[in-house]
This record gives C-alpha cells, sequence and structure tokens, in this order.
C-alpha cells in the first residue's frame, strides 16, 4: 500500500532543500516522525506501509535544510531518500552499506500520491479528533460510514487536550449522554437516549458492575446509541459505553505526567510499552496512576491507585494470545449531594458544598481485581476465530448517612438514615466470536457467529437503621455508632447468549445488516435479617428464568463515498430483571424496542465526519426505585424519541473540533402513577462544542490552545416532575505548550480551567429531591508530560 503525506504549501522549484526551517521533533514511530516532517518542512512524502512498520525516527531539531532534516528523521533506519520536483521526497531502501542517505538507492516505481497526514489508530501521538472506525457496536472492524447504527468514538487526542480523569470527562461530548447521580463519585451513571445506565459500563466489551474506572489505561471510548447494544445481552435500550484499552506495541514508548490542581489535586499517571524480545513477537504494556484529590464539596474527596499491566503474544502469524490484569484500590466518600425544595421546585438555596452526611463514618472503599485472557487465530485471510475470557472481583464496603424523606424548609431540620453495606462480587465473563468474509452471486458477506457467558453473584451484608436529624443551613455533625449487622444478601445472576450477524454489501453502496440474539437468563435473590435465615430465604424468592429472541436489522445506502443514508429497527432485552418489587418478587425483565433513521457525512478529505440521527425509543417494565427503600416497581411503558448530531475531526491542518446537540423527548407512557409526565434527569435540549488550536508559526510553533462550550436546557428532578433542575452553561479554556524537542524526548505543559466563569449549576438527580448533585465550580488541572 502506497501512503503519502502533505503538509503546508509547497514551494516552487526543482528541490526541497533550499532553504531552512525549524524542526521540533520528538522520537516517535518513524510514519508519525514524517508526518510532523511533512508539516514542519512543507513537502510531501511518497512511501509503503511495509518500508516503515516497526520502525522508529530518533527525530529532529535545530534549524536545519530538507536534506538534513531527512538525515537526522531516517537515522537507522535504512532507510534513503530521492527529492523530486514540487517538493516530493520518495523514501527508498539503501543497498546494504550504502555510504549516504541518498546515494543509489534502490528505488520504488515514480509514484506521487497526495493526501493527508496519515496516523496508526494505536499510535500515542496521533492527534486525530475522529476515527474512521469502530467494532463496538457490530463487533467487527466496519468503517462507522458503513455502520447502520448510531456510534460516536472520543478518541484519546479529545481525553488528553481535556485532561479527562473520570469516564463522565470524556462522554460530555457525546450527544444524548448525561451523567447520572454518581453518588459523590463512588460510581459513575450515565442517561443515553433518556434511559439510565444503572452503574453498567463496559470495559473492553465486558460488563463491569458499579464502580469507577480510571482512565489511566483507555485508548479511546466508544458509545453505541440505541438498543442495537443488544450483541451483549441484557442491556440498557438506551445504549452503551464501552472504555477500550491501550494495548502493547512492539514500538517502543514511554510516557510520564504530573497533574496538579483545584481542590489538592494530584494525579500521577504512567505508561510504557515496547518489545520484550528482538523479533516482537512478545510486547508488553504497563498503566498506572496514583490519584489523590479533594472536592468542592465539604469533606469530599478520592484517593486511588491503579496498574494495569497487559502481554501480548504473536504466537504465529495467525495466532495470538493476550493477558490482562487491573488493579484499583479507591477510597472515597458516598454522598447524596444536596437537597431540592417542596416549595420552590428547585435545589434548596444552600451552599453547594454543604455535606449532609457523617464524615466520621462515611469513607467508602473499592477494590477491583480484574484479570483476563485473549486468543485470536486466523484460520485464513477470511475467517477468524476470537475467544475472551475474564474474571472481576470487586469488594466493597460503602457507609453513607443520607437524607430519607422528610425537611421542614422553615428550620432546615431534615431527618436522615444510615446504611452501610460490604459486598462482594463475582463476576465470570466469556465470549467466542467467528467472523469471516465471503462472496454469494456477487454480493459481499461479512458474518459473525458468537456465543456470551456471563455470571455475577453478590454477597452482601448490611446495616441499616435511623440516623439523628441534619440541619442544612447549619449543619452539626456527630458520630454514628453504626448497628449491628440486619441484612444479608445472596443474589445470583446467569446468562448465556448466542448471535449472529451479516452485513451484506451489494455493489459498494447498499449495506444490510441483519442478525438476532437469544438469551437464556436466570436469576434470584434471596434477602433475610438472619444469616441463618438466608438459605431459607433465597430458595422461597425462587428462580426467575427468561429467555427472549431479540432481532436486529439495519440498511445504510451510499451513493456517494462522503454520504451514509441509513435506518435500523432493533429490540433488546433490559438488564433490570434481578431488580426486587414490594412484594419479595423479581420483576419482569424489561425490553426496549428502537426505530431509527439518520445519515452520516465524511469531509474534507475524510478528515471531519459527522451524524444526523433520529429515533424513537420504547422501554416496557421499567423499574423505578420505591425511595427510601431498596424495592423497585414497573412503571408500564416509557418513551424517548428525538434527534442527536454529532461532529468530529479537523476543520484545517490546525484547527480540531468535536460537537454535539440533541434534542430529547422524553414521557411515561403507561404507568399506576406519573403517567405522561417526563422522565427524570434527561434534557430536552443539550450540546456541546470543543474546539482546538495549533500553532505552526515559527514562532508560535507548539503552542495550541482550545476553548468548550456545554449547555443543557432544563430537565425533571424526578418521574412525579415535582421539582426540577435548571438550565445551565458553562465555558471551559485549554493552553498547551509543546517544548522545543530533544533527540531523546518530548515535553509538554498544560492548563485546563473548567468553568471558566464559574457558573452555579446541578449536574443530576437521581429521581429523589434528596439526592442532587451540584456541579463543580471553577476548576483549574496543569500538567507536565514527558515522553519519549
Amino acid at each position: 500500500m502506497l501512503l503519502a503525506t502533505e503538509v503546508g504549501n509547497s514551494a516552487t522549484g526543482s528541490r526541497a532543500s533550499t532553504a531552512t526551517h525549524s524542526f521540533n521533533i520528538a522520537k516517535q514511530p518513524l510514519y508519525a516522525a514524517l508526518n510532523a516532517l511533512a508539516e514542519q518542512g512543507g513537502v510531501q512524502f511518497v512511501f509503503t506501509e511495509e518500508m516503515v512498520e516497526g520502525l522508529v525516527s530518533p527525530g529532529v531539531s535545530g534549524q536545519l535544510s530538507i536534506e538534513e532534516a531527512l538525515t537526522q528523521a531516517l537515522k537507522g533506519t535504512g532507510l534513503g531518500y530521492r527529492i523530486g520536483n514540487g517538493n516530493t521526497v520518495t523514501l527508498e531502501v539503501k543497498p546494504v552499506d550504502a555510504p549516504s542517505s541518498n546515494a543509489n538507492p534502490a528505488t520504488l516505481p515514480a509514484v506521487k500520491v497526495v493526501g493527508k497526514a496519515v496516523y496508526d489508530s494505536t499510535d500515542p501521538y496521533n492527534p486525530d479528533y475522529s476515527l474512521p472506525n469502530a467494532s463496538t457496536a457490530t463487533k467487527t472492524d466496519t468503517p462507522i460510514m458503513e455502520t447502520p447504527i448510531a456510534i460516536q468514538v472520543v478518541p484519546k487526542a479529545v481525553i488528553h487536550d481535556q485532561q479527562g480523569v473520570q469516564v463522565g470527562d470524556a462522554i460530555k461530548n457525546v450527544s444524548g449522554v448525561f451523567p447520572g447521580q454518581t453518588q459523590g463519585g463512588f460510581a459513575e451513571q450515565f442517561m443515553i437516549r433518556g434511559f439510565n445506565t444503572n452503574f453498567s459500563n463496559y470495559y473492553d466489551g465486558f460488563r463491569f458492575p458499579a464502580s469507577r474506572l480510571s482512565l489511566a489505561n483507555i485508548d479511546y471510548i466508544e458509545v453505541v446509541k440505541g438498543a442495537a447494544a443488544n450483541l451483549y445481552g441484557r442491556i440498557e435500550p438506551g445504549g452503551m459505553i464501552n472504555m477500550v484499552t491501550k494495548r502493547p506495541q512492539a514500538t517502543p514508548y514511554y510516557s510520564l505526567e504530573q497533574r496538579f490542581g483545584s481542590y489538592d489535586l494530584y494525579q500521577t499517571l504512567g505508561d510504557a510499552t515496547g518489545a520484550i524480545n528482538n523479533d516482537g513477537s512478545l510486547m508488553y504494556r504497563i498503566n498506572f496512576e496514583n490519584l489523590n484529590k479533594n472536592s468542592f464539596r465539604d469533606f469530599g474527596f478520592t484517593d486511588r491507585v491503579f496498574v494495569a499491566p497487559s502481554l501480548t503474544w504473536k504466537i504465529s502469524d495467525r495466532t495470538q494470545l493476550a493477558f490482562d490484569f487491573m488493579y484499583s484500590d479507591e477510597d472515597t466518600r458516598d454522598e447524596s449531594g444536596v437537597v431540592a425544595s417542596t416549595l420552590t421546585h428547585r435545589p434548596l438555596k444552600i451552599p453547594i458544598s454543604t455535606y449532609l452526611g457523617e464524615p466520621s463514618t462515611d469513607k467508602s472503599n473499592t477494590k477491583l481485581y480484574n484479570s483476563g485472557v485473549t486468543l485470536s487465530h486466523n484460520f485464513n485471510d477470511d475467517w477468524k476465530l476470537k475467544a475472551k475470557f475474564n474474571y472481576l472481583k470487586r469488594d466493597a464496603n460503602d457507609p453513607s448517612t443520607t437524607p430519607n424523606g422528610f425537611i421542614s424548609e422553615a428550620n432546615g431540620i431534615v431527618s436522615r438514615s444510615f446504611y452501610s453495606s460490604n459486598s462482594s462480587d463475582d463476576a465470570y465473563n466469556g465470549t467466542v466470536d467467528i467472523t469471516g468474509n465471503f462472496s454469494t452471486w456477487g454480493l459481499k458477506h461479512k458474518a459473525l457467529i458468537g456465543w456470551d457467558y456471563y455470571s455475577i453473584e453478590t454477597n452482601l451484608t448490611a446495616r441499616s437503621g435511623n440516623a439523628n436529624s441534619i440541619n442544612v443551613y447549619n449543619p452539626i455533625y456527630s458520630p454514628i455508632t453504626p448497628p449491628s449487622v440486619n441484612g444479608y444478601l445472596n443474589q445470583p445472576i446467569n446468562w448465556n447468549g448466542v448471535y449472529f450477524q451479516d452485513q451484506i454489501t451489494i455493489l459498494d453502496k447498499l449495506h444490510i445488516l441483519g442478525g438476532g440474539r437469544y438469551d437464556w437468563i436466570s436469576s434470584s435473590s434471596g434477602f433475610s435479617t438472619s444469616s441463618m435465615d438466608l438459605a431459607l430465604e433465597a430458595s422461597k424468592k425462587g428462580q426467575l428464568d427468561n429467555q427472549r429472541f431479540s432481532p436486529k436489522v439495519g440498511l445504510v445506502y451510499q451513493p456517494w463515498d462522503w454520504l451514509s443514508l441509513y435506518g435500523n429497527y432493533v429490540e433488546s432485552i433490559g438488564n433490570l430483571s434481578s431488580r426486587i418489587g414490594p412484594n419479595g418478587n423479581v420483576l419482569p425483565p424489561e425490553t426496549g424496542e428502537q426505530y431509527e433513521v439518520g445519515f452520516k457525512n465524511s469531509f474534507f478529505d475524510n478528515r471531519l465526519s459527522s451524524s444526523v440521527s433520529f429515533f424513537q425509543l420504547t422501554k416496557q417494565n421499567q423499574a423505578y426505585r420505591l425511595f427510601p427503600t431498596n424495592f423497585y416497581e414497573p412503571t408500564g411503558k416509557t418513551r424517548s424519541e428525538g434527534v442527536e448530531i454529532d461532529i468530529s475531526g479537523r476543520i484545517t491542518d490546525n484547527l480540531s473540533l468535536i460537537g454535539s446537540y440533541a434534542y430529547t423527548e422524553t414521557s411515561i407512557v403507561k404507568a399506576t402513577s406519573n403517567q405522561g409526565n417526563q422522565l427524570w434527569n434527561v434534557p430536552r435540549n443539550a450540546g456541546s462544542l470543543w474546539a482546538k488550536y495549533d500553532f505552526t508559526q515559527d514562532e508560535l510553533r507548539g503552542l495550541s490552545v482550545g476553548a468548550g462550550a456545554y449547555f443543557q436546557s432544563q430537565k425533571q428532578g424526578n418521574n412525579a416532575n415535582t421539582y426540577q433542575l435548571p438550565g445551565w452553561g458553562r465555558l471551559d479554556a485549554m493552553i498547551k505548550y509543546q517544548l522545543p524537542f530533544t533527540q531523546k524526548s518530548k515535553t509538554t505543559l498544560q492548563l485546563n480551567v473548567e468553568n471558566l466563569l464559574g457558573h452555579e449549576y446541578y449536574a443530576a438527580s437521581s429521581g429523589n429531591q434528596f439526592f442532587v448533585n451540584p456541579g463543580a465550580p471553577r476548576t483549574f488541572i496543569g500538567s507536565v508530560k514527558v515522553e519519549f
């Protein structure tokens, strides 16, 4: 495959070496260094992908001619060059013992190719805000333009430029996705197309129970919209968020970053990867994080140690084995936020820092131990098997004191309750996928058949009881003596699923997706106030077995390379079949149904992509918590419909952006109560726009500035619509400077400001007036990052 890079204005004349240029290029993969040299030197390159694969450039630094820069960039690579007319540089393989970079080379055919700078998706220096392919929606590596499903990707360049710490910091750039109640940060949940993810996020395609996951080893995040995520079994119809981890690379790369900021934020991040043996068949990667921070909330804090080593072994050209491990130990404070007024139907006018728990007792800890193994084997060029197995151990201790149902707004007294749980989750995941490419009667097929298994058993002991009241206007804290253990829970859940999918291409313009999934689900739940009675209570609950087939069909018509028209119809089974109703029975499973149409565009030689989708999503048997109890009731039928717009990529070589807008109309269609109301925590209108500009002038080279705007209209705080969270907007900003390169390292200084104008707002509610999360005020995050 021939590749080319061309950035900047080509000078006229026969040779590119007649003038000098200022170069500032760090040690990095050769293809990335050539991209930077093309940009800084105003030349274009012609080379083959195979020529530069696995090669590393030592870097280029100084005021140099093109020939001098090329000599530095290609040192030790075994490559030479030939400079032609129009500033075209053709890379060539040097003969053995060749005396110079451009003497008597073994040349390639004289081919001139003009294109944009090309980066590998795994390149840690990749600055692209848009990725062309995604795999979460179809479990195959498919161009987004050919996928009849709404899927948005937040790449590492965006995460780095915005200095994201948590998943919510990244998905704020995606339309129709909003933060849910985070319990003070103890775990993250989101609203997608109007429906709650119920703390279930995905990590390399595997489901994780309630937890907060670090971004330290995340390469990019894929958000699949709507029930189209039904390849993954029991899942909320709104969609799923899948975090894709960084993989070991043969090209050495090392980075160390120190962040510091408001509220005593100190975060240390490290990343190292490379080959272990000479032939590069055994590769490693290790990411780590040490996070210590306080909060704008009184007594709020988070301390986390995170480490994630991984190993990839290329057994042969066709077979690969990967091992992954992740350990996270996080201390934080589970808390409910502030309360809403029953008089003004808005959050009560108290400082957003006000803490209504007990600082001496409400300290939570979560430990995660995750290990996985992945086997990939190519039977031939068309057929491939991929088997993944994963084990997750989650141990959590979570005491919290929260307001529980009565407040006197005249004197500020609110009643509280105490609840503490020690829980242990053992989760097993397994999936086997076989994918193949074949043709029948002129039709191209990309087929998938697969099986997956998920099993999780939760054992929990609880302490619950009433706590002393507190004054929200003048809180005075007093230690709580936790009651004795008075609750025991055992809850096993198992599911098996088989699925199939066929992506058919007709005349390279029409892409048809068809498939379905059949699930077998069993769950039971036993709760008792006595450990001796737990087994008996579990047997009384019995076991609920669910079986269901969920179909999926989609269509893409691509009249031109830059335009795709698509539509889909999908059914799904929800993830709440383990919820307990007030009579002690397990609730029936939730189901989802989606109709969607839209179009996708690609502009400026595929540098900028956009999508517009129109959807109607219906959910049956939606469960709603009966506060202050832990029981749920099905509200019947709810609906979400609207339009979503996303855009990301580069307008020019200097200007990158990512933006979104969503109009979402929700309603409770059928219910015993609240019928006709809007769903909680979902604004009708919301949007975002983040843009970054990289300066390339010699005197400003290395400087980047960025700014972002985010807004949401008013949203309901609960399904009863008895209080609302006001609409809000905020501005963010960034300045970054890349120091002049040395031959060995690249150093970047960066400063981000979130909520630049210090606007006070409320980000989310749990559907309960006593659980309202304020948004953070003005926050600074600075960093120093060294890469080599």
